[in-house]
């Protein structure tokens, strides 16, 4: 979280949650079957003003970002657990794009700011396994959305951090009395904690007796970068952990966060082609790289063998006009299969996938298996991939090897 505490010992006991995460994703339900009357235009083209006039909304609705904030945000994009799973390439380039932020002319003063007050999400945080408890238990987790609230003109200036379990389950809020000290940094002072659950109606307290505390329950946050468009902040805290915050999220932290808390997954996805459609200006291509799968859409379970063969699990390496699935079964043992693809048409790829084995070291057992894939992109940048391939699954696959 964006504040810090020295609190752990009183927490080291309290276990964390065994939430369960298996969710329903419910279809949208079909259209009405209408048909237009001789007297009215066409019913299809009323719908496509209609689509049209909903993606231009989308779309100015979308928040806005300088080129600078940009790049940072595409420096986060696949860095899982907010930072702790970010492999060291990935934090020298959020590093690197925060100090360029930092270096640039932004709101000056920004405690002073009515930018700074609202509901801000959590995106990245440097040293989550080192600072409060709360980073510690759930920061890392990407199933749980992070905020921190900051009200500072008020007659109880507060600023408070939030973990969202879920809609259905409840939230952890930590609550500090603030004040501020300059144009920079808030001064806090951990009070008061509660669990909100939705099946509960009543507050379960947060086990830290912030009293007994003293000053291991204060500290202070220093806002670094403040966006003149309100929707991007970078702060560092006492301990010397880096925060970046958003008010507002680009359409591929949306997407991803959906496919994280597993809740709206095919509406997200829908919506983000759909944008990304009325922007685009090039056919999207199949970018070479490591791409690891995170979501599809495959609903029936076949054996692991012919799951790893078809591409529905693991990783894929786009090399030299070859493709490689890779699936990591046991340590030091993996599926290994390669393939060569050729363009058959616009957006589309045929896939030939025939030489497979079982590597273990520097040994390999080859198998018998060949596979065909007639494989669409829908949507592909430096990040993300977004396709149809075996048997009309939809895929999202997410480069992991940091190469542009």
């Amino acid at each position: 979280m964006a504040l810090e505490m020295g609190a752990s010992k009183n927490l080291s006991l309290w276990p964390a949650l065994n939430l369960q995460r298996n969710l329903a994703l419910n279809p949208p339900p079909k259209p009405f079957n209408v048909k237009p009357s001789s007297a009215s235009p066409p019913l299809h083209k009323s719908l496509l003003i209609c689509r049209c006039s909903l993606v231009n909304e989308q779309l100015q609705q979308e928040a806005f970002f300088t080129e600078h904030e940009e790049q940072l945000i595409d420096a986060l994009i696949g860095i899982q657990g907010r930072g702790r799973a970010a492999s060291p390439q990935q934090l020298n380039d959020v590093e690197r794009a925060v100090q360029v932020l930092e270096g640039e002319e932004a709101v000056p003063d920004p405690t002073s700011s009515d930018l700074i007050e609202g509901r801000w999400q959590l995106m990245f945080t440097t040293r989550p396994g080192t600072a409060s408890p709360i980073q510690r238990t759930f920061v890392g987790v990407d199933f749980f959305s992070v905020f921190q609230e900051v009200y500072l003109r008020t007659n109880d200036p507060r600023v408070s951090n939030i973990v969202k379990f879920s809609d259905w389950i409840g939230e952890l809020k930590v609550e500090a009395a603030a004040s501020i000290k300059d144009g920079k940094r808030i001064l806090f002072q951990f009070d008061r904690a509660a669990f909100s659950f939705k099946f509960l109606p009543f507050k379960v307290p947060y086990p830290v007796p912030f009293t007994l505390l003293g000053d291991e329950a204060k500290g202070w946050l220093d806002t670094t970068y403040l966006s003149h468009s309100g929707n991007l902040r970078i702060s560092r805290g006492n301990k010397g952990t880096t925060f970046v915050l958003q008010k507002k999220i680009d359409r591929r932290q949306k997407l991803l966060a959906a496919i994280s808390t597993r809740t709206g997954v095919r509406e997200a996805i829908d919506e983000f082609i759909s944008l990304s459609k009325s922007v685009a200006k090039d056919e999207p291509a199949l970018l070479e790289g490591e791409w690891q799968m995170i979501w599809s859409s495959q609903i029936e379970t076949d054996s692991w063998l012919e799951n790893a063969g078809n591409g529905l699990m693991g990783s894929q390496i786009v090399k030299n006009g070859q493709m490689k699935f890779v699936v990591n079964i046991l340590p030091g043992i993996r599926f290994s299969m390669i393939g060569k693809f050729v363009k058959s048409g616009t957006k589309k790829y045929d896939v030939t996938m025939d030489d497979a084995a079982l590597v273990g070291g520097p040994f390999g057992y080859p198998l018998e298996m060949e596979t065909k894939i007639n494989l669409e992109l829908l949507y592909n940048d430096d990040k993300i991939r977004i396709s149809r391939g075996y048997n009309n699954i939809l895929f999202v696959h997410l480069r992991t090897d940091g190469s542009k």
